[in-house]
């Protein structure tokens, strides 16, 4: 057993390393600091592949044997001409289309309710028009 000690990365606490991890160990034996680290790797993978799974899932669509159904879009792309699409970049370019069609109208809207509303006060009524009439050849504002 090594007689080196080591802070664990996530409570901090000193603990004899694992004879067979030797330094490669960075947690201690505790189920919650294994499992902090284990979600915070996986976090950090998930940063650096961003795109991982989207691509893997366009991937597994268009793999598959028979022809992939199109997916379902909300209410701005369902009224795009999918047939056509699909007839002239066939089943993994539509497919690819409609994701970023979906990534495009997530990042407009997430950007659109970011925008602050100047709420400063009710505006109140309009101001009343200023109504005229003839009266005897004379114009009179009766306001």
């Amino acid at each position: 057993m090594s007689k080196a000690k080591k802070p664990c990365c996530i409570c901090r606490r000193w603990f004899r390393p694992n004879v067979r991890v030797g330094s490669r160990q960075r947690t201690c034996g505790r189920a919650e600091c294994q499992k902090a680290l284990r979600k915070k790797n996986q976090a950090a993978w998930r940063a650096r592949n961003s795109d991982y799974f989207t691509a893997w899932r366009i991937q597994t669509r268009t793999a598959a044997e028979q022809e992939p159904k199109l997916l379902r879009f909300s209410s701005p792309l369902t009224n795009l001409p999918w047939d056509i699409a699909r007839e002239e970049f066939g089943a993994k370019g539509t497919n690819f289309i409609g994701t970023m069609g979906k990534l495009l109208l997530r990042s407009a809207k997430s950007q659109i309710m970011g925008q602050s509303i100047d709420n400063a006060g009710d505006p109140g009524p309009l101001p009343p028009s200023a109504a005229k009439s003839q009266f005897q050849g004379q114009i009179i504002d009766s306001t």
